[in-house]
């Protein structure tokens, strides 16, 4: 078992605001805009608005956490705006002693984070990967390894992609933002029999030079007995994740799906770090600790 220690909380407030404009006969939306609850981050005060007031219902999938908003609305503007405070307390290990774990011994609900997907496309990387990364020994520093690659062969430009975009595209692209970078390294790691999983969060701590704050891509990769945080971007400070969502690649976790005419305005992310000596709140900073918000194999939500 990895060593854990230093633990502190990290407390962000959190505010989204999307707006959207539909055309008629109207549209059907599922949201993904909810923080997961896991066992290292806990949720007080959440807030949702609907304008106008629609009819909704949530539901929170059993096998990753994630947690669904799914309404219809009727031509017009609809707006929704989503406020919860997050207290983060994350597992810190020491990289030197995470492993990469053999196949036979992955958990079951594990195993589909080995595979190729719409977006991920290990099964074309596998002579790339093992080129860069076979002589490596395994376990943390491989992946950290796999993760400078791409962010060292990559460049960071907004609107640089598409919803089409893959990591083979971004791969021969070598430009690309938060999303790709994620597909890219997740190809990889799969390419090398590592599970890695994408995430969603948010992007606190980006260098505003980059643009108004937004959601945030990233990776986690199981490792030991948990999953691990990775920023492939380097834009952001991983320790400042609040998790949405987590799926095989972007399919599966898109903050808003819409079935209809929608027009979307950009938007309206806030995330606020509160810094409280007295109750041990610290600001989210750069470490060198590997960081989880997920306990192990014995805890199924949010995994």
């Amino acid at each position: 078992m990895p060593s854990t220690s230093n633990r502190a909380l990290n407390r962000i407030e959190l505010q989204v605001d999307l707006t959207y404009e539909v055309a008629a006969p109207g549209a059907d939306f599922v949201f993904n805009v909810h923080a997961a609850q896991t066992p290292s981050q806990s949720l007080s005060a959440e807030r949702l608005v609907l304008k106008p007031a629609v009819e909704s219902r949530t539901h929170t999938d059993p096998a990753t956490g994630n947690r669904y908003l799914r309404l219809h609305a009727a031509p017009g503007t609809l707006a929704l705006s989503y406020a919860v405070t997050v207290d983060l307390m994350h597992r810190r290990s020491d990289p030197a002693l995470l492993e990469e774990v053999p196949i036979d011994r992955l958990p079951p609900e594990v195993l589909g984070y080995l595979y190729p997907s719409r977006y991920c496309q290990s099964d074309r990387l596998l002579t790339l990967a093992s080129n860069a990364f076979g002589a490596l020994k395994p376990g943390y520093a491989r992946v950290q390894a796999i993760r400078d690659w791409v962010n060292g062969r990559v460049k960071f430009k907004s609107h640089s992609s598409n919803s089409n975009t893959s990591a083979i595209d971004t791969l021969i692209d070598q430009v690309g933002v938060c999303r790709d970078f994620a597909h890219l390294m997740i190809a990889l790691c799969r390419a090398m029999n590592i599970p890695a999983r994408y995430a969603t969060g948010t992007d606190y701590g980006a260098d505003p030079a980059l643009g108004p704050p937004d959601f945030q891509a990233y990776v986690e990769v199981y490792l030991g007995d948990s999953w691990y945080i990775f920023d492939p971007s380097g834009t952001a400070i991983p320790m400042g994740f609040v998790r949405f969502g987590t799926g095989r690649d972007a399919a599966d976790v898109a903050f808003a799906t819409m079935f209809g005419s929608v027009r979307s305005h950009r938007p309206m992310v806030r995330a606020l770090a509160v810094e409280d000596e007295a109750q041990g709140l610290v600001r989210p900073h750069h470490c060198a600790d590997a960081l989880s918000t997920d306990s192990g194999p014995a805890t199924a939500p949010g995994r």
